[in-house]
């Protein structure tokens, strides 16, 4: 049974909430949320339970004005950075599903020297950043739901042709939360990602 901790991480005086599971020497694994979760929600499914268990060090946080962290004026470049500075987590693999994807995306476009592996579940935001597409990390995991309705599964193989390496899984019936609706597919195809990216 893994240890799951709250801890708060102060960014320029605002307190950002995080839940942290596993060695902080292994290898660290990032988690953000989409817009109608939070933090709480990888340790319900069980995700940073079983992310600590394979010999990750796992960070799910929640972004200003979700979850328990409060409105804040901070963007969410400068909370990842934070929130991996005050973990002395130099590169991480990155998790976004939907509003998270789209923040996760972005991130690594932006700062590609502390992204090591790329998951994209349901992203959004990825018509309006179509032109670097190819710019991602070929360590780039992208999962749908066959039946998305927030974000069209077309995205996915946009995504999938766009990123040179990188892998597609789609969750069969699913919908857009296809993590919450299938989590051993979820969780199976996260730990043979993070395992492959990290030997």
């Amino acid at each position: 049974m893994q240890t799951i901790q709250k801890k708060i991480v102060e960014i320029d005086g605002h307190s950002i909430n995080t839940l942290q599971a596993g060695d902080t020497s292994r290898p660290p694994i990032l988690l953000l949320h989409g817009k109608a979760f939070q933090a709480e929600t990888w340790k319900e499914l069980g995700t940073l339970e079983k992310l600590a268990d394979a010999g990750f060090f796992a960070v799910a946080l929640d972004l200003p004005g979700f979850g328990k962290s409060a409105e804040a004026p901070l963007t969410p470049e400068k909370v990842i950075n934070g929130v991996m500075n005050s973990a002395n987590i130099n590169k991480a693999i990155v998790v976004g599903p939907s509003m998270g994807g789209k923040i996760s995306l972005e991130y690594s476009l932006d700062h590609p020297e502390r992204v090591s592996g790329l998951v994209l579940i349901g992203s959004v935001g990825i018509d309006e950043n179509r032109d670097r597409l190819a710019e991602l990390p070929s360590s780039t995991l992208i999962l749908w739901g066959e039946n998305d309705q927030i974000s069209d599964p077309a995205n996915a193989a946009l995504l999938h042709a766009s990123i040179s390496g990188s892998k597609l899984i789609v969750f069969a019936g699913a919908k857009h939360p296809c993590y919450l609706e299938q989590p051993e597919l979820w969780h199976e195809s996260l730990l043979n990602f993070a395992q492959t990216i990290t030997g």
